[in-house]
């Protein structure tokens, strides 16, 4: 039976409804605005609409906090009863003349939620006689029943490419390239993973533009991504959509790596993956590889120590629960770099159908002699009856995942960790799991869990 088949068999078991879920819904992708310098998100939905988003993607996620116009920040048009009934075109109207004049922006991101769509105001007919006046602002449609924040990530994304970037028929510049990845907010560590990429591909010779955080320079970021020799992508998925929609608009090529780095092996792997690409001399590149790898071992070395005294107490099996692209990366690094045993790995992002079949091929390759059994599952009642119908083994159980399994993993008695939406049990400020500093850093977090019960 194909894996297709499998899968649509496996939907129709699913119940009309899920419980704990780790995503937020498309008008979620405010947060993709707000992660942009001097970047306005203005809502056209219902009230409460992104105060939900943002508790799910900022406050219970490592309590990120809210960028320049984000949070309470963010306009709203707060749809009610009296613009469900004679339409809600010219409340829109007065929140952005309220919002252009009182706001500082650089760029103005209208966001319509279901209300707006539903009732089919003409949003974008608004939003282009702004644009006529020289207003810098654009429009994307955000329907929590078009799907959740990474869909509504990719139309925002697209939206600002189409009406604010524009056109461009000028040069390429070797050696740039644009660097798409983690989806700010709902990915907890995505600044520090964000600041760590640039610093890698920065030391390996490249120029790199960021466009979210505070490793870009705002909306001059956006204006720049034309001129890159090509688009980098490290994800599993989502982006995938925009990088093939940048390569049509600007004939700008992209590089599609799966999985995202971490650890020597695979970091080092990654950086002349990226160099043999583009082309240029790895000279560089290679200075750089030896001198993290000499770093990244010198601590590994001494962590070897505690590995060798506290054998007996390690644990060998562990489940993951996560989004693709965390856990694409981490399961990657656990089984090929540090020797664990992967019992149950778990998709929890809703994945589109058309590209379950490229994430299955990475987990059949996970490792030498390692094939990994993915399972595609949103509703959170079916994640934790899996995690705990796992087979352990003797050992203790370690358990990665959500707020949403700290009580399956207490009533396993596991360690756990927390690596996926929603996090309320973390404050987090920089922190990064990924390339060569960051898997210490999921070192010391995972085996801090052992030492401390």
């Amino acid at each position: 039976m194909k894996r297709k088949e499998m899968w649509k068999m496996a939907d129709k078991k699913k119940s009309g409804s899920i419980t704990h879920s780790r995503y937020a819904c498309a008008i979620g992708a405010v947060h993709t605005v707000s992660a942009i310098k001097r970047a306005i998100p203005i809502a056209n939905c219902g009230p409460g609409c992104t105060d939900k988003q943002f508790i799910m993607m900022s406050f219970s996620n490592g309590f990120q906090g809210a960028d320049y116009c984000g949070g309470g920040a963010t306009p709203s048009v707060n749809v009610g009863e009296n613009e469900i009934i004679f339409g809600g075109q010219k409340k829109l109207k007065q929140v952005l003349n309220a919002s252009f004049k009182i706001m500082e922006g650089d760029l103005f991101v209208v966001l319509t939620g279901c209300v707006g769509e539903l009732i089919g105001d003409d949003v974008g007919a608004i939003v282009k006689e702004y644009q006529k006046k020289g207003y810098p602002v654009v429009y994307a449609d955000a329907a929590g029943f078009k799907g959740n924040n990474l869909i509504g990530h990719e139309a925002v994304v697209k939206a600002i490419i189409d009406q604010y970037v524009g056109d461009y028929d000028g040069e390429k510049k070797k050696g740039l390239i644009n660097l798409w990845s983690e989806v700010p907010y709902f990915d907890t560590n995505w600044k520090g993973d964000y600041s760590e990429l640039k610093r890698i591909l920065e030391g390996a010779g490249f120029e790199v533009n960021v466009l979210f955080g505070i490793e870009s320079k705002g909306v001059e970021s956006w204006k720049k991504i034309p001129e890159a020799q090509f688009n980098l992508l490290v994800s599993p998925w989502v982006g995938l959509k925009t990088v093939e929609h940048l390569q049509k608009k600007y004939d700008q090529p992209f590089l599609h790596i799966p999985v995202i780095p971490i650890g020597e092996k695979e970091t080092s792997a990654f950086i002349r993956k990226v160099v043999d690409y583009a082309g240029i001399d790895s000279a560089r590149s290679e200075v750089f590889i030896k001198e993290e790898s000499e770093r990244y071992y010198y601590y590994v070395e001494h962590f070897s120590e505690f590995l060798s005294e506290y054998w007996f107490g390690l644990p060998a099996r562990y489940s993951i629960a996560a989004d693709a692209s965390n856990n694409l990366a981490i399961t990657k690094f656990l089984t090929d770099q540090i020797g664990l045993i992967p019992v149950k790995a778990i998709i929890t992002d809703n994945t589109p159908d058309r590209y379950k079949e490229l994430i299955q091929k990475e987990y059949e390759n996970i490792s030498e002699d390692v094939s990994v059994e993915v399972q595609f599952i949103e509703d959170g009642y079916q994640v934790e009856q899996e995690i705990e119908n796992a087979d352990y083994g003797l050992g203790r159980p370690l358990i990665f995942g959500s707020s949403w399994d700290i009580d399956v993993a207490k009533k396993k008695k596991a360690l756990f960790v927390e690596v996926s939406t929603p996090n309320n049990s973390e404050v987090v400020l920089n922190r990064s799991y990924i390339g060569y500093r960051g898997a210490l850093t999921l070192l010391e977090k995972i085996y801090s869990e052992v030492v401390r019960e």
